[in-house]
């Protein structure tokens, strides 16, 4: 039977970890987003205002045909960040923040708004979540160059936005994890802790581990 898993979180709180794990634990095809692919990002980062509107428009349709592919996919899928956090938090913080003008938003909601037409939404969201110092200290560590120079207050705007959006969220099941302290990859006793919480929502559809 088909099912999708969608893995949503902050930049660095480790969703395409938990995809890998996913992928590695379980007969789970991985979709990753395609960040190394937006030629708009470098200019995007130099000069948030001038290229917002490009680059999130980029994302948006990348990630509509992500989710085509996603939709056309059998068996059980986990995905690396969603096409509503494209348009719920990211773009929206650059709105806020006065990066996109009225206008130019005006015509990306219409597009996200016939996009959600479009496709379905996942069976399941597992929400990855951990504070700020944690955020900036993995952020720091990955070492993507463009995300050095990242503001602490983008990025706890971000923080609110998803908070906001997650209380709000009712297209699927939800499934919440603590990421500052768990340590699913290396310790036993949290990886059966978060197989078991994922397999109680999806029992039939994920199976049992390989092997």
């Amino acid at each position: 039977m088909k099912r999708s898993i969608a893995i949503a979180g902050n930049m660095g709180v480790g969703k395409s970890t938990l995809v890998e794990f996913l992928a590695r634990t379980y007969d789970v095809k991985p979709f990753y987003e395609p960040n190394d692919e937006n030629p708009y990002l470098k200019d995007f980062y130099r000069d948030m205002r001038g290229w917002a509107f490009q680059s999130q428009l980029y994302f948006l349709a990348n990630k509509f045909r992500l989710h085509q592919a996603l939709d056309r996919q059998p068996g059980v899928v986990a995905l690396d960040r969603t096409i509503f956090e494209d348009a719920e938090i990211f773009a929206t913080a650059l709105y806020q923040m006065r990066k996109i003008s009225k206008r130019d938003w005006e015509t990306y909601r219409g597009f996200y708004e016939a996009i959600l037409d479009a496709i379905r939404p996942p069976d399941l969201l597992i929400y990855l979540k951990c504070s700020m110092r944690t955020l900036k200290t993995r952020i720091r560590l990955r070492g993507r160059q463009m995300e050095q120079d990242v503001p602490a207050s983008y990025l706890k705007r971000l923080d609110r936005l998803y908070e906001a959006w997650i209380a709000d969220y009712s297209m699927s099941d939800v499934l919440v994890l603590e990421t500052d302290r768990l340590d699913y990859i290396h310790d036993l006793v949290h990886r059966l802790d978060v197989m078991r919480r994922i397999e109680a929502l999806l029992p039939p559809e994920i199976g049992r581990p390989p092997g």
